[in-house]
Protein backbone atom coordinates (compact mmCIF):
# COMPACT_ATOMS: atom_id res chain seq x y z
CA UNK A 1 0.00 0.00 0.00
CA UNK A 2 1.69 3.20 -1.24
CA UNK A 3 -0.97 5.80 -0.41
CA UNK A 4 -0.72 7.60 2.91
CA UNK A 5 -2.85 6.33 5.77
CA UNK A 6 -3.58 8.63 8.69
CA UNK A 7 -4.10 6.84 12.03
CA UNK A 8 -5.99 9.02 14.49
CA UNK A 9 -5.12 7.96 18.02
CA UNK A 10 -2.05 6.05 19.17
CA UNK A 11 -3.44 3.86 21.91
CA UNK A 12 -3.24 0.05 21.75
CA UNK A 13 -5.28 -0.31 18.56
CA UNK A 14 -3.56 2.66 16.93
CA UNK A 15 -0.16 1.15 17.69
CA UNK A 16 -1.21 -2.25 16.37
CA UNK A 17 -2.56 -0.66 13.20
CA UNK A 18 0.63 1.31 12.61
CA UNK A 19 2.71 -1.84 13.17
CA UNK A 20 0.60 -3.82 10.69
CA UNK A 21 0.82 -1.05 8.10
CA UNK A 22 4.59 -0.76 8.48
CA UNK A 23 4.94 -4.54 8.14
CA UNK A 24 3.26 -4.21 4.75
CA UNK A 25 5.47 -1.33 3.65
CA UNK A 26 2.76 1.31 3.98
CA UNK A 27 3.11 5.07 4.33
CA UNK A 28 1.77 6.00 7.76
CA UNK A 29 1.13 9.17 9.70
CA UNK A 30 -0.26 9.45 13.24
CA UNK A 31 -2.44 12.27 14.51
CA UNK A 32 -3.47 13.11 18.05
CA UNK A 33 -3.06 16.03 20.43
CA UNK A 34 0.52 15.31 21.50
CA UNK A 35 3.36 13.47 19.78
CA UNK A 36 3.86 9.90 21.11
CA UNK A 37 7.28 9.28 22.64
CA UNK A 38 7.52 5.84 21.04
CA UNK A 39 6.56 6.70 17.47
CA UNK A 40 8.45 4.33 15.11
CA UNK A 41 11.07 5.74 12.74
CA UNK A 42 9.59 6.81 9.43
CA UNK A 43 6.11 7.43 10.81
CA UNK A 44 4.92 11.01 10.41
CA UNK A 45 3.05 12.97 13.04
CA UNK A 46 0.48 15.77 12.97
CA UNK A 47 -1.00 17.39 16.05
CA UNK A 48 -4.79 17.14 15.90
CA UNK A 49 -7.76 17.89 18.15
CA UNK A 50 -10.73 15.95 16.78
CA UNK A 51 -13.11 18.43 18.46
CA UNK A 52 -11.71 21.27 16.33
CA UNK A 53 -12.91 21.17 12.68
CA UNK A 54 -9.96 23.21 11.39
CA UNK A 55 -7.50 20.94 13.17
CA UNK A 56 -9.15 17.86 11.66
CA UNK A 57 -9.13 19.33 8.16
CA UNK A 58 -5.44 20.17 8.45
CA UNK A 59 -4.58 16.68 9.70
CA UNK A 60 -6.49 14.94 6.89
CA UNK A 61 -4.69 16.86 4.15
CA UNK A 62 -2.76 14.41 1.99
CA UNK A 63 -4.28 11.24 3.48
CA UNK A 64 -6.02 8.82 1.14
CA UNK A 65 -7.54 6.88 4.05
CA UNK A 66 -7.94 7.44 7.78
CA UNK A 67 -8.24 5.00 10.65
CA UNK A 68 -10.17 6.27 13.67
CA UNK A 69 -8.89 4.68 16.90
CA UNK A 70 -9.35 7.64 19.22
CA UNK A 71 -10.41 7.22 22.84
CA UNK A 72 -12.30 9.65 25.04
CA UNK A 73 -12.41 9.65 28.85
CA UNK A 74 -14.63 6.80 30.01
CA UNK A 75 -17.46 9.08 31.07
CA UNK A 76 -20.98 8.87 29.69
CA UNK A 77 -21.56 12.61 29.80
CA UNK A 78 -18.33 13.25 27.90
CA UNK A 79 -19.22 10.62 25.32
CA UNK A 80 -22.68 12.13 24.69
CA UNK A 81 -21.16 15.58 24.30
CA UNK A 82 -17.96 14.85 22.39
CA UNK A 83 -18.35 11.70 20.31
CA UNK A 84 -20.96 13.21 17.93
CA UNK A 85 -18.83 16.35 17.57
CA UNK A 86 -15.71 14.32 16.80
CA UNK A 87 -17.46 12.10 14.26
CA UNK A 88 -19.09 15.08 12.56
CA UNK A 89 -15.71 16.76 12.18
CA UNK A 90 -14.12 13.59 10.82
CA UNK A 91 -16.95 12.96 8.36
CA UNK A 92 -16.82 16.53 7.07
CA UNK A 93 -13.05 16.29 6.72
CA UNK A 94 -13.34 13.08 4.72
CA UNK A 95 -16.09 14.55 2.57
CA UNK A 96 -13.84 17.50 1.73
CA UNK A 97 -10.76 15.42 0.90
CA UNK A 98 -12.34 12.23 -0.45
CA UNK A 99 -10.52 10.08 2.13
CA UNK A 100 -12.01 6.75 3.14
CA UNK A 101 -12.54 6.02 6.84
CA UNK A 102 -12.11 2.82 8.83
CA UNK A 103 -13.73 3.43 12.21
CA UNK A 104 -12.70 1.05 15.00
CA UNK A 105 -15.83 0.96 17.13
CA UNK A 106 -17.10 -1.07 20.06
CA UNK A 107 -20.32 -3.05 20.55
CA UNK A 108 -22.05 -0.91 23.17
CA UNK A 109 -24.78 0.25 20.78
CA UNK A 110 -26.48 -3.16 20.80
CA UNK A 111 -27.43 -3.00 24.48
CA UNK A 112 -28.43 -6.15 26.34
CA UNK A 113 -28.84 -9.19 24.10
CA UNK A 114 -29.45 -12.88 24.80
CA UNK A 115 -27.97 -14.19 21.57
CA UNK A 116 -24.69 -13.68 19.70
CA UNK A 117 -24.29 -10.13 18.44
CA UNK A 118 -24.85 -9.64 14.72
CA UNK A 119 -24.30 -6.59 12.54
CA UNK A 120 -28.01 -6.15 11.80
CA UNK A 121 -29.16 -5.74 15.40
CA UNK A 122 -31.05 -2.48 16.12
CA UNK A 123 -29.38 0.37 17.98
CA UNK A 124 -30.00 0.58 21.72
CA UNK A 125 -31.36 3.64 23.51
CA UNK A 126 -30.66 2.72 27.15
CA UNK A 127 -27.51 3.97 28.84
CA UNK A 128 -25.37 7.04 28.11
CA UNK A 129 -22.43 5.30 26.51
CA UNK A 130 -24.56 2.98 24.33
CA UNK A 131 -26.62 6.02 23.30
CA UNK A 132 -23.47 7.93 22.34
CA UNK A 133 -22.23 5.07 20.17
CA UNK A 134 -25.68 4.70 18.59
CA UNK A 135 -25.71 8.39 17.67
CA UNK A 136 -22.24 8.15 16.13
CA UNK A 137 -23.48 5.19 14.08
CA UNK A 138 -26.44 7.18 12.80
CA UNK A 139 -24.12 10.03 11.82
CA UNK A 140 -21.78 7.98 9.63
CA UNK A 141 -24.61 5.93 8.17
CA UNK A 142 -26.42 9.14 7.19
CA UNK A 143 -23.25 10.32 5.44
CA UNK A 144 -22.75 7.19 3.31
CA UNK A 145 -23.64 9.05 0.13
CA UNK A 146 -20.74 11.47 0.79
CA UNK A 147 -18.15 9.48 2.75
CA UNK A 148 -16.92 5.90 2.41
CA UNK A 149 -16.92 4.44 5.95
CA UNK A 150 -16.30 0.91 7.19
CA UNK A 151 -16.97 0.31 10.88
CA UNK A 152 -15.02 -2.48 12.56
CA UNK A 153 -16.79 -3.26 15.83
CA UNK A 154 -14.69 -5.07 18.40
CA UNK A 155 -15.52 -6.43 21.86
CA UNK A 156 -13.27 -5.99 24.88
CA UNK A 157 -9.69 -6.47 23.83
CA UNK A 158 -6.41 -7.55 25.37
CA UNK A 159 -2.81 -7.86 24.32
CA UNK A 160 0.82 -7.03 25.08
CA UNK A 161 1.11 -3.75 26.94
CA UNK A 162 -2.65 -3.13 26.99
CA UNK A 163 -3.10 -1.78 30.51
CA UNK A 164 -6.67 -0.43 30.43
CA UNK A 165 -8.56 -3.63 29.82
CA UNK A 166 -10.38 -6.21 31.92
CA UNK A 167 -7.32 -8.36 31.19
CA UNK A 168 -4.85 -5.50 31.55
CA UNK A 169 -2.81 -4.09 34.40
CA UNK A 170 -5.25 -5.13 37.14
CA UNK A 171 -5.27 -8.70 35.82
CA UNK A 172 -2.22 -9.85 33.84
CA UNK A 173 -0.18 -7.00 35.30
CA UNK A 174 -1.04 -7.88 38.88
CA UNK A 175 -0.23 -11.56 38.32
CA UNK A 176 3.14 -10.61 36.80
CA UNK A 177 3.95 -8.70 40.00
CA UNK A 178 3.00 -11.67 42.18
CA UNK A 179 -0.29 -10.10 43.23
CA UNK A 180 -3.91 -11.18 43.01
CA UNK A 181 -5.69 -10.29 39.80
CA UNK A 182 -8.57 -7.90 40.48
CA UNK A 183 -11.51 -8.18 38.10
CA UNK A 184 -14.46 -5.82 37.77
CA UNK A 185 -16.58 -8.56 36.19
CA UNK A 186 -17.34 -12.27 36.77
CA UNK A 187 -14.28 -14.44 36.27
CA UNK A 188 -16.24 -17.44 35.02
CA UNK A 189 -18.64 -15.84 32.54
CA UNK A 190 -17.92 -16.76 28.89
CA UNK A 191 -16.93 -13.54 27.15
CA UNK A 192 -15.38 -12.78 23.76
CA UNK A 193 -12.06 -10.91 23.72
CA UNK A 194 -10.20 -9.66 20.66
CA UNK A 195 -6.41 -9.72 20.51
CA UNK A 196 -5.11 -6.23 19.70
CA UNK A 197 -2.51 -7.29 17.08
CA UNK A 198 -5.32 -9.16 15.30
CA UNK A 199 -7.40 -5.96 15.28
CA UNK A 200 -4.52 -4.11 13.64
CA UNK A 201 -4.31 -6.72 10.90
CA UNK A 202 -8.09 -6.64 10.42
CA UNK A 203 -7.96 -2.85 9.96
CA UNK A 204 -5.34 -3.23 7.23
CA UNK A 205 -7.55 -5.79 5.47
CA UNK A 206 -10.33 -3.20 5.35
CA UNK A 207 -7.93 -0.51 4.14
CA UNK A 208 -6.97 -2.85 1.29
CA UNK A 209 -10.60 -3.69 0.50
CA UNK A 210 -12.60 -2.21 -2.40
CA UNK A 211 -15.28 0.44 -1.91
CA UNK A 212 -17.96 -2.25 -2.04
CA UNK A 213 -16.88 -3.37 1.44
CA UNK A 214 -17.46 0.12 2.82
CA UNK A 215 -20.72 1.70 3.94
CA UNK A 216 -21.32 -1.15 6.35
CA UNK A 217 -20.51 -2.70 9.73
CA UNK A 218 -18.05 -5.55 10.23
CA UNK A 219 -17.58 -7.49 13.47
CA UNK A 220 -14.07 -8.24 14.66
CA UNK A 221 -13.46 -11.99 14.86
CA UNK A 222 -12.20 -13.46 18.14
CA UNK A 223 -10.58 -16.70 19.20
CA UNK A 224 -13.07 -19.27 20.56
CA UNK A 225 -14.85 -17.88 23.61
CA UNK A 226 -13.25 -18.36 27.01
CA UNK A 227 -13.75 -16.97 30.51
CA UNK A 228 -11.33 -14.51 32.06
CA UNK A 229 -10.22 -17.20 34.50
CA UNK A 230 -9.36 -19.52 31.61
CA UNK A 231 -7.47 -16.83 29.70
CA UNK A 232 -5.50 -15.73 32.75
CA UNK A 233 -4.64 -19.36 33.54
CA UNK A 234 -3.23 -19.82 30.05
CA UNK A 235 -1.04 -16.76 30.48
CA UNK A 236 0.02 -17.60 34.02
CA UNK A 237 0.75 -21.23 33.25
CA UNK A 238 -1.34 -22.39 36.19
CA UNK A 239 -4.24 -21.53 38.43
CA UNK A 240 -4.28 -17.72 38.91
CA UNK A 241 -5.25 -15.93 42.11
CA UNK A 242 -8.35 -13.86 41.37
CA UNK A 243 -10.59 -11.39 43.17
CA UNK A 244 -13.77 -10.59 41.29
CA UNK A 245 -16.01 -7.65 42.22
CA UNK A 246 -19.71 -8.70 42.18
CA UNK A 247 -21.62 -6.79 39.52
CA UNK A 248 -24.28 -5.79 42.05
CA UNK A 249 -21.68 -3.82 44.00
CA UNK A 250 -20.54 -1.65 41.10
CA UNK A 251 -23.13 1.14 41.65
CA UNK A 252 -22.24 1.37 45.35
CA UNK A 253 -18.49 1.28 44.75
CA UNK A 254 -19.01 3.80 42.00
CA UNK A 255 -19.91 6.42 44.58
CA UNK A 256 -16.22 6.52 45.46
CA UNK A 257 -14.62 5.30 42.21
CA UNK A 258 -15.87 7.10 39.06
CA UNK A 259 -14.58 4.38 36.73
CA UNK A 260 -16.70 1.74 38.50
CA UNK A 261 -19.70 4.07 38.34
CA UNK A 262 -19.28 4.23 34.57
CA UNK A 263 -18.86 0.48 34.33
CA UNK A 264 -22.10 -0.12 36.22
CA UNK A 265 -24.30 0.77 33.24
CA UNK A 266 -22.38 -1.74 31.14
CA UNK A 267 -23.17 -4.71 33.39
CA UNK A 268 -25.36 -6.18 30.64
CA UNK A 269 -22.16 -7.23 28.88
CA UNK A 270 -21.15 -9.37 31.84
CA UNK A 271 -24.33 -10.75 33.44
CA UNK A 272 -24.74 -13.29 30.64
CA UNK A 273 -22.50 -15.05 28.10
CA UNK A 274 -21.17 -12.51 25.61
CA UNK A 275 -20.65 -13.83 22.08
CA UNK A 276 -19.88 -11.91 18.90
CA UNK A 277 -20.93 -13.35 15.55
CA UNK A 278 -18.14 -12.30 13.18
CA UNK A 279 -18.68 -14.88 10.45
CA UNK A 280 -19.15 -12.21 7.77
CA UNK A 281 -15.67 -10.78 8.30
CA UNK A 282 -14.06 -14.21 8.62
CA UNK A 283 -15.67 -15.48 5.43
CA UNK A 284 -14.89 -12.32 3.46
CA UNK A 285 -11.30 -11.70 4.58
CA UNK A 286 -10.02 -14.99 6.01
CA UNK A 287 -8.28 -13.44 9.02
CA UNK A 288 -6.18 -16.02 10.87
CA UNK A 289 -6.68 -15.37 14.57
CA UNK A 290 -4.16 -15.65 17.37
CA UNK A 291 -5.25 -18.41 19.80
CA UNK A 292 -5.43 -17.58 23.50
CA UNK A 293 -2.67 -20.13 24.13
CA UNK A 294 -0.34 -17.71 22.32
CA UNK A 295 -1.97 -14.34 22.95
CA UNK A 296 -2.35 -14.86 26.70
CA UNK A 297 1.29 -15.91 27.06
CA UNK A 298 2.52 -12.92 25.04
CA UNK A 299 0.34 -10.59 27.08
CA UNK A 300 1.52 -12.01 30.40
CA UNK A 301 5.14 -11.76 29.25
CA UNK A 302 4.70 -8.10 28.34
CA UNK A 303 3.83 -7.23 31.95
CA UNK A 304 6.95 -8.83 33.43
CA UNK A 305 8.82 -6.22 35.47
CA UNK A 306 6.02 -3.67 35.09
CA UNK A 307 4.88 -1.25 37.77
CA UNK A 308 1.24 -0.80 38.69
CA UNK A 309 -0.78 1.89 36.90
CA UNK A 310 -3.84 3.70 38.21
CA UNK A 311 -6.30 2.10 35.84
CA UNK A 312 -9.42 3.15 37.73
CA UNK A 313 -8.14 6.68 38.16
CA UNK A 314 -7.23 7.05 34.50
CA UNK A 315 -10.78 6.25 33.34
CA UNK A 316 -9.86 6.25 29.66
CA UNK A 317 -11.81 4.57 26.93
CA UNK A 318 -10.48 1.27 25.62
Amino acid sequence: MQEEVLVLGYGPVGRATVAALLAGGGSVRVAQRSRPADLPPGVGFTSCDVLDPASVNAALAGAAQIVVTIGLPYDGAVWLRDWPRAMTNLLEGCAATGARMVFVDNLYMYGAQDRPLTEDMPLAAKGRKPAARAEVTRLWQAARDRVRVAALRAPDFYGPGVTQSHLGDMAFGALARGKTAQLAAPADMPHDFAYVPDIGRAVVMLLDAPDSDFGQVWHMPCAPTQTMRQILALGAGGKPRLLSIPLALLPLLGLAVPMLREMAEMRFQWDRPYHVDARRFSQRFGLVLTPFAIGAVETARSFAGSTATDVFGAAQAA
